[in-house]
Order: structure tokens, then sequence, then C-alpha cells
């Protein structure tokens, strides 16, 4: 069953943009997107919590990414415009505000993803030179906050990110996890594996078994976040109808099946006692496994890694701020763009700003914890929202999930985000501050609007939410869509 060709559409003057991506390319742009810092940084902090048992709970965390991505492959199939989440929200919902909370949910998400991997970056550099710097010092917080303020600047200049630079990117960081999986074979034939452990559950005083496999499911759900920004190239895949419930499934089962192996080898050959301590867990498990590979080719691997995660989710954090304040429901201030770079200097400095304070005041657990907490809350409106459109037909063929699917990720999400899942309550409270930041800003922004300029705050192109003015003659009401970012470096196409 094939589904014509359609152009994506452009707004007023606007060319409609190009469906560059196949398959090959879409895949490798979804596994890119999921690959990163999660494994990387956080399976010592998941077998820490849960024991030698730690494949389980990033096993639970792909089910449940699954259950969502079959609803958002209806969304996406059925809307295929670039704003993802906060655009089903509004048509599901017709509600400004609660837009607006799931839009800067997704941007707080981005931010705690940026800082944990801001973490992670300063923690493999202190392995690389051998310093002898505490988890929680001050020097890893200066490192992790000077590495921020470097992406910063870079993003300020502009940023050349082309979907095929993204297949180098995500071959850099898949050959870090190959590494290790051929690591934890060479190391099974030399007899050094220990298998006993993968049953092994370590459970903390006063948590049941149960309680301690959803406490660490809710923490490794944070490995599986990245297949949802697929979504934002819609307009740009061919045959979308078609390619994207294959592809993402595809993405999904591969990436899981890395995870799974990788989490399996860790375990085997490092107690996970020892993978719980520091920010280097797979660097632990390479110079275990295979004491004379070099330890600086694989940490620059991983700090290549988690570099990426934290350049993109800052430019999406950015950008998607910058599309607020564009749409009315931020301050106007965050929306302008340099005359230079034509980059949204102001949204990327203050982004920058709440990324620092996170760094500073959170521990690589908080903040993973906190980006899994943020995007199943996504998640779990996403998955009732694919039911609530039902009652929108659309004369276009288009992907149906199940709804057994849609109810079972509804509920496995909002569990997961939920106390009863065992989650740490400095989850909670550092998403709570950054919601306080969103909900002042909106009030703010809500009384100028009022009193200033005389009209209602509300979304009022949310198809296109975060997309930025690159090209210097178009004035800033024209703007293209915000995936074009990646394309883009100093106003200039490039090829």
């Amino acid at each position: 069953m094939t589904s014509p060709e359609i152009d994506a559409p452009g707004r007023g003057s606007e060319p409609s943009l190009k469906r560059v991506l196949g398959p090959g390319l879409l895949l490798l742009f979804i596994m890119g997107d999921i690959l990163g810092t999660g494994v990387y940084a956080l399976t010592g902090k998941v077998a820490a919590q849960v024991g030698g048992i730690v494949w389980l709970p990033f096993l639970c965390a792909f089910i449940v990414a699954l259950l969502t991505a079959f609803s958002y492959l209806e969304l996406v199939t059925k809307y295929p415009q670039a704003a993802g989440a906060a655009l089903y929200t509004q048509r599901a919902f017709k509600s400004h505000f609660f837009t607006f909370i799931v839009a800067f949910t997704v941007m707080c998400s981005g931010l705690t993803s940026s800082a944990s991997a801001s973490k992670a970056f300063a923690g493999n550099l202190v392995a690389v030179f051998g310093w002898n710097v505490d988890e929680h010092g001050m020097e890893l917080k200066l490192i992790a906050g000077g590495f921020l303020l470097l992406l910063m600047l870079v993003t300020l200049r502009g940023v050349s990110e082309s979907v095929k630079l993204n297949v180098v990117l995500t071959c850099i960081e898949l050959s870090g996890l190959l590494i290790v999986i051929l690591v934890g074979l060479w190391a099974m034939f030399q007899g050094q594996a220990d298998f006993s452990r993968l049953t092994e559950v370590n459970v903390a005083e006063g948590k049941t078994a149960f309680g301690a496999v959803t406490a660490a499911t809710a923490l490794a759900f944070f490995a599986m976040v990245g297949f949802e920004d697929s979504v934002n190239m819609a307009e740009e895949t061919k045959d979308p109808v078609n390619t994207f419930p294959k592809i993402l499934l595809l993405g999904l089962g591969l990436t899981g099946i890395v995870y799974v192996l990788v989490a399996i080898t860790s375990v085997s050959l490092v107690t996970p006692e020892k993978l719980g301590e520091g920010s280097t867990p797979l660097l632990q498990v390479v110079q275990v496994g295979a004491p004379n590979f070099p330890t600086g080719v694989f940490a620059a691997i991983t700090m290549f890694a988690v570099s990426n995660t934290a350049l993109l989710n800052m430019l999406m954090a950015s950008r998607l701020l910058y599309g607020l304040a564009h749409e009315g429901v931020l301050p106007r201030s965050l929306g302008k763009v340099s005359q230079r770079g034509r980059t949204p200097y102001i949204a990327i400095v203050f982004t920058t700003l709440l990324a620092l304070g996170l760094v500073w005041f959170s521990n690589l657990t908080a903040l993973g914890g906190t980006t899994a907490l943020l995007l199943l809350c996504v998640f779990t409106v996403v998955n009732i929202a694919v039911l609530v459109l039902r009652k929108d037909r659309k004369d276009v063929k288009h992907f149906t999930t199940p709804t057994i699917m849609a109810v079972l990720g509804a509920i496995s999400a909002a569990f997961l985000a939920s106390p009863l899942s065992g989650r740490a309550n400095s989850d909670y409270k550092v998403a709570g501050w950054l919601l306080l930041v969103g909900i002042v800003l909106g009030v703010i922004t809500f009384l100028i609007n009022r009193m200033v300029y005389k009209q209602e705050t509300r979304f009022r192109d949310v198809e296109h939410l975060g997309d930025v003015e690159w090209e210097v003659e178009h004035p800033v009401s024209e703007v293209p869509p915000m995936m074009d970012v990646l394309r883009k470096q100093d106003g200039r196409d490039k090829p």
C-alpha cells in the first residue's frame, strides 16, 4: 500500500520543504537521536538501584517506549506537521494553557538532558586525564558548566548539522556500544564473565523487588527517549505514511537490543556496586574486559556521544523557547534573532543559564530521572490524545494503532511518572522548579498582552512551533521549519 508523494506545505511565500529522507537516513536519524547519554552515563546508576538484573529495567523501558511509539505513529501520519506533542495536545484538548505546559515541558526535558550530558562529559574528561575528582565536587561542576558555555558559543554562532552529518555521528555513538558488546564477548570466551549476576536483585531497605525494578525502569527510560523527535521530520520524509511505521519500530527495536546487550555485558564483567560508582560505567567495563584497549579512545567516543546529545538538546530547547515567544505565550524578547548569526540569542542565553543551574544544584541521577519524568508526562498526554482524536476523521490514509496499545501506553507512562513507581523525590523537585519558571513567564506574558497589547494570549500557529528565522531576506513573521536548523549555518544553505 503506497501513498501519493505530497510536498510539505510552505507558509505564505515560504517554499515547501523538500522530502529528502528515505528509509535509510530516517533510520539513522532515529537511532542517532536515541543513542547517547542515557546508556553511556546511567547504566551504572540503574545497576546501583536494582543489582545484577540491570537488563530488566532497560527491557521494561523499551516496552513502554514501544507502546507510546505506536501512538506517535498514528498521530504523525495523521498530522504530518513539525510541532509534535504540542500540536497533538492542541488538536485534542483545545486548551492553549495546556498546550503551553506540554511544550514547555518538552523544552525542559531538553535542558535536563543537556545538563546530564554535560556531567557525563565532565566525568569522562576526568577519567581520561586520571584526575582524582569527587563526583559531587566543585571541580566536576565547573568542567560541566564550562562545557555548557562552550555549547552556548557554538549555538550563538550558528550550527551546521545536516542529516548526512548525523550518519557519521550515529556511527560513532553506536561504535562505542558495539565495542562494549565485543569486549563482553571476548571476555566471555576468556572465561572472565560472571553471568550468575544477571539474576541477582539488590533491594534497598524498605523496598520490594518490584519497587526496585520499577524505580530503576523509571530511570532507565531516559536511555530510550529521542524517538519522539523524529516526528519533527515528517514534512521532510518520503512517503511518511508507509515509511515512518516500519522505520521507527525498526530503529526502536535495534536500539533496545543494543541496550539490553550492553547491560548484560556490563554487569557480567563489573559488579553492580562498582558500576554505580562514578559517571563512567562503560569505561570501567572496557578497562576490565580489555585492559589493553586504549582508554582514551573509548573515553573520546563517549564524550563525542554525549556532546552530540547535549548540543542537539540545547538547540531544540532554545528554538522551542523562541517558538513560544514568537507565538506570544512567552515574553517577546526571548524571540529576538541576532543580525550576524541569525540565531535566537536571548533564548540561547536564557536556556544555558537554566542548564547551568541544573548542573550546579542537581546530580547525574536526578537529571536523568527528571528528563524521563518530564517526557513520561508528555507521553501520557500523547497516548490519551490519540484516543481523543479518533473523532477527528481524516480522508487520508494513516497508521492506526490498536486501542489497547494506546491505553496501555498511557497507563504505563503515567505509572512510571507517578510516585508509585518508586521515583526519587528529587525528580519532582527539579521538574517542579523548571515548570514554575515557565508558569511565571507565562503569567507575565499574559499580563503584558492584556494590559499593553490589549490582546488574548493564545497560540497562532502551533503547527510550526519552534520555527526560527535563518534567511536574511525573510521577515521574522515568515520562518522556515524548526528542523532546518539542522541544515543551516550562518544563514546560508549547506549542500
